[in-house]
């Protein structure tokens, strides 16, 4: 597996596996099933587990301490506090105070059975809590040792700027992929840039949806939350499906999937990119990963920019966009 490195030193494998859909939110979870895919794509090179402690709520951290115990100096674990939620599955909010970030990463240690993170991300920033406030005690978690790199997810280029002020970040993760195109248009991209951020691209398939295989709305399970996204619902499915077969069009003149083409895409944005596909398969981490040696010519991005470009997507990418890029 090709190696790129995060912010100054964290070097992680090209692709990553994300780990959510294996506890939460994509249907009906099989631990065993879980469990295999990550051991399979430890065997394969794949260093970056990504998961959270509001996956679940709980559990999809301890799935994966179950699944690296032995193997721990093969994997560069990132987790994420900053959605509280409570063990009954309620929702509280966005908390960045720094007390409740001390507890937070106490309680993933202790469900991942690790004795460091080696990059702890700010789920969601809160706003009632200058950014500051929030990147003390994270640096503090630093100087402990309890953390090793940190990181923000869904952040706006001044927040970046702002906690990069108080301790250096090692990636920032928004969505990003044909389908969401944010963080060229939002200022996002060209801030870590100028940072030397690393940039994790979380969902790079869409949902799902790129990879090609969902063809209805009642592909989806009757607990698959994609249910009430805005781009699955009525006209914006259909829209987005015209999209999902331009793209198909193009990778079956390369020979490989639409999924493959969707994290190729990602890929060829730069070496400080790194995607982390989420499954819960073995076969589809296999067919994921195969991206990472598919080349594409300045002719293929040009015409796949020209198939899924900028905006191209119908309906938002949250029901409720309020907590994103703040």
């Amino acid at each position: 597996m090709k190696q790129r490195t995060l912010g100054l030193d964290l070097k992680v494998s090209a692709e990553g596996l994300g780990c959510l859909g294996m506890s939460d939110f994509y249907g009906r979870p099989d631990e065993g099933e879980a469990i295999a895919t990550i051991h399979r794509a430890l065997e394969l090179g794949v260093t970056l587990l990504d998961t959270s402690d509001v996956y679940g709520p709980f559990t999809n951290e301890r799935l994966v301490g179950r699944a690296i115990a032995g193997r721990r100096e093969s994997v560069v674990l990132a987790t994420k506090f900053g959605i509280e939620r409570l063990e009954d599955g309620t929702w509280v909010g966005n908390n960045g105070r720094p007390e409740y970030v001390r507890s937070a990463c106490d309680a993933s240690l202790q469900r991942l059975g690790v004795d460091h993170i080696d990059l702890y991300y700010q789920h969601r920033v809160d706003r009632s809590v200058p950014i500051e406030e929030t990147w003390s005690a994270l640096k503090q978690l630093v100087e402990s040792g309890k953390v090793r790199h940190l990181g923000i997810s869904e952040a706006s280029s001044e927040t970046i700027r702002r906690a990069h002020s108080v301790h250096p970040i090692a990636a920032v993760q928004s969505e990003w992929s044909l389908w969401s195109r944010d963080p060229e248009e939002n200022g996002v991209l060209a801030t870590v840039r100028e940072l030397g951020i690393g940039f994790v691209a979380y969902s790079p398939l869409g949902r799902g949806f790129l990879s090609g295989e969902i063809r209805a709305f009642d592909d989806l399970d009757a607990d698959d939350y994609r249910r009430r996204d805005p781009r699955f619902q009525g006209d914006n499915f259909i829209k987005n499906l015209r999209l999902v077969d331009r793209v198909r069009e193009i990778a079956q003149e390369k020979k490989i999937t639409p999924g493959q083409l969707a994290l190729a895409w990602v890929l060829a944005q730069g070496e400080d990119i790194v995607p982390i596909p989420g499954t819960k398969h073995t076969r589809h981490l296999v067919e994921n990963l195969a991206a990472v040696d598919v080349q594409l010519t300045s002719e293929d991005l040009a015409r796949i920019d020209a198939t899924a470009p900028k905006g191209a997507t119908a309906g938002e990418r949250y029901s409720d966009m309020s907590s994103v890029n703040v």
